[in-house]
């Protein structure tokens, strides 16, 4: 129906007035269905791409990228059309129907303010001609994009001559991160979190300095990128040193294809990764995460990159490690998660019930550890004594009954004999109060592992793998200790090629944060 002017309205009696209200309370009424039903969708496709993007830290597939891709289309798709039809609803609804919107959050304070004032045009009342006077102010804010900006910085080093004796003075050359490098340590952190951080190919990112007007080859920046790794080696070995000395660590592998030279094919290289990260025990040494890259999987990479530790490892069930825990001086403490994960997949497979008893079983102990999470490590010993250990015993029993009327062959069975096998180790977190209940802290450390992988396809060679073990353990415990991975490489790159290189842990992320954050708060 048209909408009526002021004038119409008047000219219509009661009955026309009724049929005009009931139909625009009809078309506002589709109108939030409409938006109702778009809303549910909306949350469907979340939950579905939540769901998608556990997955692909497991078992991988071009198959399920593709899915997550077009999920998140047909989702910006939907928000983009609910903006436009909430707005048109607005606009002809009650202010009794409006279309409840979520609130809004304020704008990070830490972000540079710009003040653009906006004065009336009168300068005078414009009914009496009296003088305005200050009576307050609204003010509102929008978040604006600044392009990132490249510059050239000039070094300049007169010579002096003296007029005596003609001897020649001339200031030494300021120290370059990479030798004879054109790249600046703001340039090269830039390019390298760009790369191992946001995922971004080097060829990409020679497109995008391109469209700015720089040219740099994707060979030029693989030099850079490996130029980098060879200048930080030092400092990536004293962080290996510290993740060593720990006495309880979690270790985790994951895949990387890397080109074989020659063949044109691309063989699989692994990354392995050792987390330090004794904080949810309450403990206050910093934490750290040190990869490792190996051009196969043999048991002899995590036996070499294990040689000097003594304590707990936190792994799955890889039988590479054995020969670890055969030689004593390494326990193991397996992972509830792993458990929990082969029930969870026979669930939402198969509707099991004993897949869904078991998951409410170990879901009472993840409450457990909830509740205790920072506490120091005897009073976690204790509770999980008093709390944890009877719904283990119970567990155990039910596991075992459980077993025995059930396929040998079944899923669900694997799934048992799996738990019952490493049913020491699943324990050993109620003996110790500094050991977790899982892995999860290795596993979120490969997850920006995963999400590279797809991007770049493979690594170049065995050095790539080695160059990329070596920035992802920067850049790992740079987030670990709440550092901004870039800042941070920006910061140690612009110092480390002066830095005395016995004194290379002054550089750790946790040694620099405090300067780094006065930096951060001078520069903002």
């Amino acid at each position: 129906m048209d909408a009526a002017t002021p004038r119409d309205l008047d000219q219509l009696d009661s009955e026309a007035l009724k049929a005009l209200i009931l139909a625009l309370r009809e078309q506002v009424f589709s109108h939030q269905t409409q938006l109702a039903s778009r809303d549910a969708e909306i949350e469907h496709l979340k939950l579905l791409i939540v769901k998608l993007r556990r997955m692909k830290f497991g078992r991988s597939s071009e198959k399920r990228d593709h899915q997550i891709e077009q999920l998140e289309l047909r989702l910006e798709e939907l928000k983009a059309r609910r903006t436009k039809e909430t707005a048109a609803v607005k606009e002809s609804a009650p202010p009794s129907t409006a279309v409840a919107r979520p609130v809004r959050r304020s704008l990070p304070a830490h972000l540079p303010r710009e003040v653009q004032k906006y004065l009336p045009k009168q300068e005078a009342c414009p009914d009496c001609g009296g003088k305005l006077k200050h009576l307050g102010e609204d003010v509102s804010e929008i978040l604006e994009y600044v392009p990132a900006s490249l510059k050239v910085i000039q070094y300049i080093r007169p010579k002096l001559a003296c007029a005596g004796c003609d001897r020649i003075v001339q200031a030494e050359a300021p120290s370059r991160p990479i030798e004879r490098s054109i790249a600046g340590p703001g340039l090269l952190a830039h390019v390298l979190a760009s790369k191992y951080c946001d995922h971004l190919p080097l060829y990409r990112q020679s497109q995008i300095y391109a469209r700015a007007g720089v040219e740099l080859d994707r060979s030029t920046l693989a030099e850079w990128v490996g130029g980098t790794s060879r200048l930080l080696a030092p400092l990536v070995e004293a962080l290996r040193r510290h993740v060593m000395a720990a006495g309880k660590l979690h270790a985790d592998d994951t895949p990387v294809p890397v080109l074989a030279p020659g063949l044109g094919k691309t063989k699989t290289g692994r990354l392995w990764t050792y987390v330090r990260d004794d904080r949810p025990a309450g403990d206050s040494a910093p934490a750290a995460v040190w990869f490792a890259y190996s051009p196969d999987r043999k048991g002899e990479h995590p036996q070499s990159h294990l040689s000097n530790f003594t304590g707990t490892l936190q792994a799955d069930g890889y039988a590479g490690f054995a020969q670890i825990y055969a030689a004593g001086h390494i326990q193991e403490a397996a992972c509830w998660a792993h458990v929990r994960r082969k029930f969870y997949d026979l669930e939402v497979a198969h509707k099991s019930p004993v897949a869904t008893e078991a998951l409410q079983r170990i879901a009472a102990l993840y409450v457990i550890e909830k509740e205790i999470r920072g506490r120091p490590p005897d009073e976690r010993r204790e509770v999980r004594n008093t709390r944890s250990r009877p719904l283990l015993e119970s567990l155990k029993q039910w596991l075992e009954e459980t077993l025995g009327k059930l396929s040998r062959k079944s899923d669900t069975a694997l799934a048992v004999r799996y738990a019952l096998g490493r049913w020491a180790a699943l324990l050993r977190f109620c003996d110790d109060g500094g050991i977790e209940i899982d892995n999860n802290a290795a596993e979120r450390a490969l997850r920006v592992v995963a999400l590279g992988r797809k991007n770049f396809l493979f690594a170049g060679s065995d050095g790539g793998g080695e160059s990329a073990a070596a920035i992802y353990s920067l850049l790992g415990t740079a987030k670990l200790n709440g550092i901004d991975p870039e800042s941070y490489l920006r910061d140690v790159l612009s110092r480390i090629a002066d830095h005395p290189i016995k004194r290379v842990e002054e550089l750790l992320p946790w040694n620099v944060a405090a300067s780094l954050q006065l930096t951060n708060q001078e520069a903002a």
